[in-house]
């Protein structure tokens, strides 16, 4: 019966289930506010609203910037804010709020049932309605969840959401408790809010939540089935611990705050960065070196790789195309980075074993190329100037005259038969993408047709 409605009712379109997301998402983010100006008051709630936006942009920007080497859509990780800010933070307050009154119904002590609720409740809680907007995404969205480092992005970006509605929460009601004592400003309780939760730690929310989310991205990049269930829950609960240990440091004694943060919470965070940066320059050369295979075959300019490979040359290179071309040209190459950059990265994966090997890769290899060939005539020549001015390529080198190149700068190659766009061997040895005949520096109209890509060793990926 339900594979005959499958043929009867059609598919949702992409249209209709993002507005029944959007609808979700407004729905859950009405109540959840709803539910913190009830607690805080309505002038409590503008005054945590403002305070709490002040971390939001630069946290955004720094996971955005880790995640700019293959970027994820944005409407993407507007989804995971959303969930973070408003249904994680709905499902928290709502199961906390629960919790901590079943515990005092049931040891008659409130201050044990707050105890226990913020060391062994909360956490498990919100980690866990915060994981799953990571679950959906890995599930859902698997092309655009390619490794540990959109773990990091995805992560990050959830939890900024709900560390957001979070502070809007203990800010407003730091501000309700100051206008009942009229307190000054060395007593705020305000003031003391604001530096322990947006100075000293906007971070720490995002850092409980970025360890589930490199747990999926090393499930995302394993072979085995038992390494893509693993990490994702050894993930979830380191993050449960760390954000009982953080909840649970003020019990430590009158400096265990001090002690947590300087000997737990800094040192984690410190090591997350260096691991972040080393993730950002480890994704960069896998783009250099997949993309350097593409170019051998045709698909890209000499110079265009060492171009794609350097975020300074992107950014110059999309900075040239809107000058000489507007807007839209400065997005055409934006989209080329990032089509080469996920083309890259796909080959990359399938090039160690990884699950995208045993699925489509022959047809998303297909659309990408596609979308790359159609893109070239605006990007290729602004990432090569851009890699000319970085001083990517050698300084004599002219990226609008292929005939000026010289060994030392090897150009991509063609047969005469190839009168649409590059080709892709079946039988070429290591590199798995055909070289002949040469260069022309006439722009196809697209490509003639597409074989699948091959590894090295001469096995096919479909």
């Amino acid at each position: 019966m339900y594979r005959a409605l499958q043929l009867v009712l059609p598919r949702p379109s992409g249209t209709v289930r993002t507005c029944v997301l959007l609808a979700l998402l407004a729905a859950t983010g009405i109540a959840i506010l709803e539910l913190v100006r009830e607690q805080t008051g309505t002038e409590g709630f503008f005054v945590g609203l403002g305070l709490a936006l002040l971390p939001v942009a630069p946290l955004m920007a720094a996971f955005r910037w880790l995640g700019r080497a293959a970027p994820v859509p944005w409407s993407q990780l507007l989804f995971c804010f959303g969930w973070g800010a408003c249904t994680a933070a709905l499902i928290a307050i709502l199961a906390n709020n629960f919790a901590t009154e079943w515990i005092a119904a049931a040891t008659t002590d409130a201050s044990t049932a707050d105890h226990l609720g913020s060391v062994a409740i909360a956490p498990v809680v919100e980690e866990s309605a915060k994981a799953a907007a990571l679950l959906l995404v890995f599930t859902f969205r698997r092309r655009h969840f390619s490794g540990p480092a959109d773990g990091f992005v995805v992560a990050g970006f959830t939890a900024t959401g709900f560390a957001f509605t979070e502070n809007i929460l203990y800010l407003g009601n730091a501000f309700v408790e100051d206008l009942a004592d009229r307190s000054g400003v060395l007593e705020s309780v305000t003031v003391a809010t604001f530096f322990v939760r947006i100075v000293l730690s906007p971070f720490a929310h995002p850092l409980f939540t970025v360890l589930t989310g490199l747990g999926f991205g090393v499930a995302a990049v394993s072979v085995r089935r038992s390494r893509r269930i693993f990490p994702p829950l050894l993930g979830l609960a380191l993050a449960m611990g760390m954000h009982a240990l953080w909840n649970g440091s003020s019990q430590f004694g009158d400096h265990g705050f001090y002690v947590v943060y300087s000997c737990v919470m800094v040192p984690v965070f410190g090591m997350l960065v260096w691991l972040a940066v080393r993730i950002r320059r480890h994704r960069l050369r896998a783009v250099e070196g997949e993309l350097a295979l593409y170019a051998a075959a045709g698909w890209l300019g000499p110079a265009e790789v060492p171009a794609l490979a350097s975020m300074p040359a992107r950014s110059l290179a999309r900075a040239l195309a809107r000058h000489s071309g507007g807007r839209a040209a400065g997005r055409t190459v934006a989209r080329y980075e990032a089509d080469a950059a996920a083309l890259a990265l796909l080959r990359n994966r399938a090039r160690r074993g990884g699950p995208v090997r045993e699925r489509d890769f022959a047809g998303r290899e297909q659309e990408l190329l596609h979308r790359l060939w159609q893109s070239r005539a605006t990007a290729g020549p602004a990432l090569a100037r851009a890699a000319v001015l970085e001083e990517l390529v050698p300084p004599w080198f002219d990226p609008l005259d292929p005939a000026a190149a010289r060994t030392d700068v090897p150009g991509p190659r063609r047969t005469d038969h190839d009168r649409g766009a590059p080709d892709l061997d079946r039988g070429a040895p290591e590199a798995g993408l055909r070289r002949s005949g040469p260069w022309s520096s006439a722009t196809p109209a697209g490509p003639a047709s597409l074989r699948p890509c091959v590894l090295p060793g001469g096995d096919e990926v479909r």
